[in-house]
């Protein structure tokens, strides 16, 4: 099958197109035929090795132990395993390849990709599968900031600094979708129409406003961009706020090459049950069930996927190169 092949850790340029063999299945995974995959910030993270802890985290101490990259898919069912249940071969699924942290390659960006059988939803009706490409990671991620890590529920209201970028979206919208009062998104001007377009009301152009300093606190901020402290961010919290972190390293920039932002969110988690407004370590829903509630709100029609650009597989190095140039709003996508 052909495939985007990563032979070392690098510029992204080393990457290159070749073909490679079929993954076996092992019992509880299927085999989809790629019809959509996506490129994102942990797949760039493992494309280039840093921080060099994900090395030492299941990626592959000297070299990528899976010479795939890519975790989101979106396609057909080929084949299941011998334990899978809720899947048959010709149904359309959509979900990620990987099993638990996602600084490891997924072999997505291939024609066909192994994946596990509660890391797939079966695609909802009327969703094309570039749009499908687009739920994955960022959708799971989100709903696990939201929801889990933040405790958010129907009537309070939330900030979300980076709201135009893949993860921002899906926490705006799921807010909207389960109630909130307000939705504040917080990003570049040239951003602010497409947040106005999922229905983000209030929206805080970073470049002529302060966002810590806004009339009205929220009752929840989570910081995708990472750009400002936990002290900052309490201007606008109220009293009995919640503050959750996701530790986006921007691509390097300022970057600890060692442990990245392991050490900032895990120090802010460790804090939680001394510091108010830090909701320390939670227990996440099963990605199975986070994956099962965004497919039912995508059915619903209360969140919609954004694609912002689509590139065929043989110009990955182009569509990474557009992702970290930090322009990209929604997805960027590739299609085998």
């Amino acid at each position: 099958m052909r495939a985007v092949l990563q032979d070392r850790y690098g510029a992204p340029e080393a990457l290159r197109l070749g073909t490679t063999e079929i993954p076996d299945l092992r019992a509880d995974e299927v085999l989809v035929r790629v019809r959509a995959t996506s490129v994102h910030v942990d797949a760039w993270h493992v494309v280039v090795g840093l921080p060099y802890a994900l090395r030492l985290m299941g990626a592959g101490v000297l070299r990528p132990r899976t010479p795939v990259p890519g975790t989101d898919v979106a396609g057909v069912v080929e084949a299941v395993g011998a334990a899978v249940s809720r899947f048959r071969p010709g149904q359309a699924v959509m979900g990620e390849t990987v099993r638990g942290m996602q600084w490891r390659n997924g072999g997505a960006w291939a024609e066909l990709v192994a994946a596990p059988e509660d890391g797939l939803v079966l695609m909802p009706t009327g969703l094309g599968v570039e749009q499908a490409a687009a739920v994955g990671t960022p959708a799971v991620l989100a709903y696990e900031l939201l929801v889990d890590q933040a405790g958010f529920r129907a009537g309070q209201s939330l900030l979300v600094n980076g709201a135009a970028g893949a993860t921002g979206l899906w926490l705006v919208q799921l807010a909207l979708a389960l109630g909130a009062s307000r939705v504040v998104g917080v990003d570049h001007p040239d951003k602010l129409a497409l947040l106005r377009s999922v229905g983000v009301e209030e929206v805080v152009d970073f470049t002529r406003q302060d966002p810590t300093r806004l009339e009205h606190p929220v009752d929840v901020v989570i910081d995708v961009a990472s750009t400002r402290t936990f002290a900052a961010w309490r201007r606008v919290l109220t009293p009995d706020g919640t503050f959750v972190t996701v530790g986006h390293d921007r691509f390097g920039e300022g970057m600890n090459r060692w442990t990245g932002s392991i050490g900032r969110v895990l120090r802010m988690g460790l804090a939680g049950p001394f510091r108010r407004q830090l909701p320390g370590l939670r227990r996440s829903t099963p990605r199975a069930d986070r994956l099962a509630h965004i497919a039912h709100m995508l059915e619903a029609g209360t969140v919609r996927p954004v694609v912002d650009r689509t590139y065929p597989l043989a110009d990955t190095v182009e569509a990474l190169t557009y992702l970290t140039s930090g322009r990209a709003v929604g997805r960027v996508v590739l299609v085998p």
